[in-house]
This record gives C-alpha cells, structure tokens and sequence, in this order.
C-alpha cells in the first residue's frame, strides 16, 4: 500500500506526496500530460525533443544538471506516446534545490536557439542510430502505420521522419511549450524522507506563481474496429528472419486490461510460457519468442514478436504461432496455471514498488489515467481476473481479422 496526500495549487498544478522516512534521500517527479500522441502527423517527434530541450537551460538557470550534481543529485527523463516524465533523485536535505530547478524550467526554457540546433542534432542522430541503422530498428516504424489508421498512436515516439525535426523553428518550439508545459497540465509527485507541511511550503514557494495555461483539452481520433487481417513484409540485412504480431485491446484504464495482461504472460512471459515451451524448446522453430502488452493509456496492443531459428521460413514460424492460438483459445486453461502468473505478476508489482523512485512515478502515471489510489488495487485487480475472463479476452483478441504482421525478411 503506498501512502499519499494530495493537493492542488491555484494554478492548477497537481501535487502528491508520499512519505517515506526509512531513506535518506527523496524523489521529486514532475510528469507533464503530453506525449507523442498529442503531435500533428505532418509534425512529428515534437515530444521527444522538449526532454531534450528541457535540460538546455532554462530562464534563471543557464546549467541544469551542474547545480544539481553539486547537491549529489541525479535526474533523467523519459518520453512515450502517451506522457512525458522527468525524475529528481537527491539526499533529503537538498530537496529545495530540486524545486528550484524544476520551477524554473516550467516557469520558461531559455528558448536558445543554440541549445534548439544543439538538441535537434542529437534527436537526428538518435533517430539514426536507433531506428534506422540498427538491426530491427525500423521495426516499429513500419509496424505502427500498418496497425493504426487514425490514432495517433500510428508513429513513433522518435517521430514518424527526420525531416519533421529538420524543419522545427523555434515558433514551433514556443508554441508547444506554452500549450503543454504549464501547471496545469503537469503532477508534481514527492516521495522520500520529508514531510507534507515542508512539500506544501516548497510548493507555494516555487511553483504558485507560474502562470496558469489555457486548458489543453485532448481529441484524439478515435481508431476504428479492425476488420481484415494486415500483413507487411520487408527485407534488410539482419541476423535473422523475425514476425511481429500485433492485436488491438484495451487501454490501460479499462477493467479487461488485466485479464488481457495475464493472457500475454500465460502466452509468452518467459521460459515457462506456452509460445516458448512449444516452438522454442520443442519444435525449435524460433530462437526466441515472447508475448506482451504495450500498456497504452489509450487502446493498445497485444504483442507476439519472435526471431526465427536458422533454416525456418516465415510461413512455416508463422503458422506454428496460429496454430498456438487456435489450440489456446478452443481449450480451458487451469486454475494452477493462471494462479501462477497472477502471483508473478502481483510480484513484479510488489518488487518493483521497493524503489522509492517506481512508487512517485507510478502515482504520477496513475494521475494521469484519472485516479492515483488505482496503484493500491493492481494486485486485487490482478487476482479477480478468472479463467473465463481469460478465455473470454483470447477469443475477443486472437483473432485473424484483429492481427496486423510484420514479417521481417533477413536479406541474404
């Protein structure tokens, strides 16, 4: 159970707070309610560029990261469709110096446009490295347009083409900023070794006087029903021959997310699973094999994806899989066997919250799906799920009609 208090300043930024006196240090997590699902198709990556941004100076603090290290402080941030997080970790007694920092940059970059071409190289050259020269690399760019059509979700968070970061100004940069990095559009979640009275004060001290933003309310297309199964095949010079299957289900608020959660892991979560036992271990047809969900806050996807075992085709990898499926979903699995991956799941959960660090973000990403507490009822939500609920989702999901395959071809 992960304690919390809650409150919100007049400018509308959310805060939690999260006691925890057995460490030293304290986490200071500012999520801002933006990702790479909130871009314009015919300008793209504008997301992932503003973490980058956001560590180039801001209008009171021409270094981020020196200030903070001199406190033994360590920050990071990440990007996904759906949000964008930044992360404080520091010993207690320089936690002021965290909302110094983070104030300062929601308050206003420095709009440099040095920092911007600086910044805009290092996304190109990433976007190279990890998307388009490495093996697999454009896997994703390929597979999201072939499974959405409308949502947004349809490119990656690197963006959908180079060209869109290329072509960025600094209007652009301007203007993203002041829709999406305002105190009302962000959570600032503290956890550690402080009390609430000292996060409430800091609170009003740093933050109470930034500006309050327009209210970014968020239409996103809805994506239709699939009804025809989608196959895209492409070939490049990699290790081996590899399939990627993707099958709509819920978003990660909706109640029939769990049972489609344990329906991956009794799938494909390691070496006990089905997909590996069978077609790794026994038939030998792939080399590695695994199944699992990509979490999305809106509708997402089920994942099967699997490197092939050398002298396989594709055909014969594949039909294997749908093969799988078919004996899956006509038989009931056991309670023995579901109760097992319950337990790992609840586990990972319970492990994972170990970490001060999971805990704040967890409570910030909860925030965003409407509901922080909803971190304390993971584990009885996990252990609801029954084996109908499971048969139920196979037969709903696994289905040809609802499958979008990347077959990707080793080039010889």
């Amino acid at each position: 159970m992960i304690q919390f208090e809650r409150f919100e300043l007049k400018n509308g930024l959310q805060v939690i707070f999260h006691e925890d006196l057995t460490t030293p240090m304290v986490v200071v997590n500012i999520l801002y309610n933006v990702g790479s699902r909130d871009e314009e198709e015919h300008r793209t990556g504008f997301a992932h560029l503003f973490e980058h941004l956001m560590f180039g100076g801001s209008l009171n603090v021409p270094s981020y990261d020196e200030p903070l290290q001199k406190v033994g402080g360590e920050n990071n941030a990440f990007t996904s469709p759906d949000i964008t997080n930044y992360y404080i970790t520091l010993p207690a007694e320089n936690l002021e110096t965290a909302f110094w920092l983070e104030s300062d940059r929601m308050l206003s970059l420095s709009f440099d446009p040095k920092v911007l071409e600086v910044q805009r190289s290092v996304v190109i050259e990433e976007f190279k490295q990890r998307y388009l020269n490495q093996p697999y690399g454009d896997a994703w760019l390929k597979l999201r347009p072939l499974v959405y059509k409308e949502h947004s979700y349809k490119w990656a968070t690197i963006g959908k083409e180079i060209q869109h970061i290329e072509k960025v100004t600094m209007e652009d940069v301007k203007d993203f900023f002041h829709r999406f990095y305002k105190p009302n559009n962000a959570v600032l979640v503290v956890a550690g070794n402080t009390s609430l009275e000292e996060v409430k004060r800091l609170s009003e001290k740093w933050f109470a006087e930034i500006p309050k933003g327009k209210t970014n309310k968020r239409s996103l297309p809805i994506e239709p029903i699939q009804t025809e199964f989608r196959v895209l095949e492409i070939e490049a010079p990699v290790p081996a021959d590899a399939l990627y299957m993707a099958f709509h289900m819920e978003g990660r608020g909706d109640e029939k997310y769990y049972a489609t959660d344990l329906l991956s892991d009794i799938l494909g979560r390691g070496k006990s699973s089905l997909l590996y036992n069978k077609l790794v271990q026994k038939q030998q047809l792939f080399s590695a094999i695994s199944a699992y969900v990509m979490g999305s806050s809106d509708p997402g996807l089920l994942m099967i994806q699997g490197q092939l075992s050398a002298g396989v085709s594709l055909a014969e990898a594949e039909k294997a899989v749908w093969d799988l499926i078919e004996d899956f979903r006509s038989a009931s699995i056991d309670d023995s066997t579901l109760q097992k991956v319950k337990n790992k799941a609840e586990s990972t959960i319970v492990f994972g919250e170990v970490e001060l660090l999971n805990r704040a973000m967890n409570l910030a990403y909860a925030w965003t799906l409407g509901d922080p507490d909803m971190v304390n009822h993971e584990g009885e939500k996990i252990q609801a799920v029954t084996v109908a609920d499971i048969q139920e989702q196979a037969n709903k999901i696994l289905v040809k009609s609802n499958a979008s395959v990347l077959r990707y071809k080793s080039k010889q």
